[in-house]
């Protein structure tokens, strides 16, 4: 299975993770499970065209509201395929290519690493260098590969627990039981999202990748205002640390100060509205403007809350803190 990996942050804490298939599986290559998942986004988008006030268009109402708040970083895992079913694909294409009888060299002419080995079964990771390093690019895929694994795997555990609890309401007429349905959603989100998360960890473990830094997002980020250096996250959260370092050793005075500028610090990198559509353009990849603007939306929403909560929560910091002149 051909497929690239892009990194895009979105903020300077928030990195969006996309997987593209450059290749469609084939009806043979399909799991059962892939075949599922197509069947209920058939469902769905006939549900969508349902009349206006309907109890189908008022779920996919609530549902599409409801998915576009599921974390950015759980859809990038979620993108990613599961590594069985890739080399399920591989497998299917190495027969493919044996049946064709044709007499080629391992070599073949795909990119090459920068030593010089053939890259022809290496996954290609895509980041705008002037925000992500070549050294901190695969800091930060590990991060996003493994952050929220124990999350994950908690909540796949709980949706089981409840589905038992919620199964019982499909017994009454004429009610689809939709607790249950979208706990059977969220375990299938959580199992992807755990998938996606250790394909990615077996990636960099066997050094199945190979970085190449995009002019193209360079140019995009630029007329977002976003190449200062300072804008890397992992570089960001480096610099936290030394921070949090040089705070304990001052004056607890300048220790509050600090932490408020900590909180105050992240900044969005994309959100102009073609932002996300001219990073789809360029890599010709369509569903990237939904991803994209999805996340976008999330951190935006996220910092305006943040925003609207930061005095509350300075006023909450001074009261914890002790009296200094007593």
């Amino acid at each position: 299975m051909n497929m690239r990996l892009f990194l895009l942050p979105v903020s300077t804490r928030r990195t969006l993770l996309y997987c593209e298939r450059l290749g469609d599986l084939s009806g043979q290559q399909q799991t059962l499970m892939d075949k599922a998942q197509t069947r209920a986004a058939r469902l769905w988008a006939n549900w969508e065209k349902k009349p206006a006030g309907s109890w189908q268009q008022r779920v996919v109402t609530y549902g599409n509201a409801g998915l576009r708040r599921i974390a950015l970083e759980e859809w990038g895992l979620k993108s990613v395929p599961s590594l069985s079913s890739r080399r399920r694909a591989e497998a299917a294409a190495a027969a493919a290519a044996a049946s064709t009888a044709q007499s080629q060299d391992e070599v073949g002419s795909g990119p090459l690493k920068p030593n010089g080995a053939p890259t022809a079964s290496l996954v290609e990771v895509v980041y705008p260098p002037s925000v992500i390093s070549s050294e901190d690019a695969p800091r930060v895929l590990r991060r996003l590969g493994t952050e929220r694994e124990a999350l994950h795997r908690q909540r796949l555990i709980w949706c089981f627990v409840g589905m038992p609890i919620t199964a019982p309401i499909a017994i009454i007429p004429l009610v689809p039981n939709l607790p249950f349905f979208y706990l059977v959603y969220r375990a299938w989100s959580h199992w992807r999202a755990l998938s996606g998360g250790k394909h990615i960890q077996h990636l960099l473990e066997n050094k199945e990748l190979y970085y190449s830094p995009s002019p193209m997002l360079d140019e995009i980020y630029a007329q977002e205002g976003g190449t200062d250096p300072s804008a890397n996250p992992l570089r960001r959260t480096d610099g936290n640390e030394r921070i949090a370092k040089q705070a304990a050793e001052e004056k607890e005075e300048g220790e509050e100060e600090e932490k408020e500028k900590d909180e105050e610090e992240e900044l969005p990198l994309l959100s102009h509205p073609g932002s996300s559509q001219a990073i789809a353009k360029a890599f010709e990849s369509p569903q990237l403007v939904l991803e994209l603007e999805r996340a976008i939306w999330q951190v935006e929403t996220s910092l305006k809350k943040r925003r609207q909560d930061l005095p509350e929560r300075r006023q909450q910091e001074r009261r914890k803190q002790p009296d200094k002149r007593a």
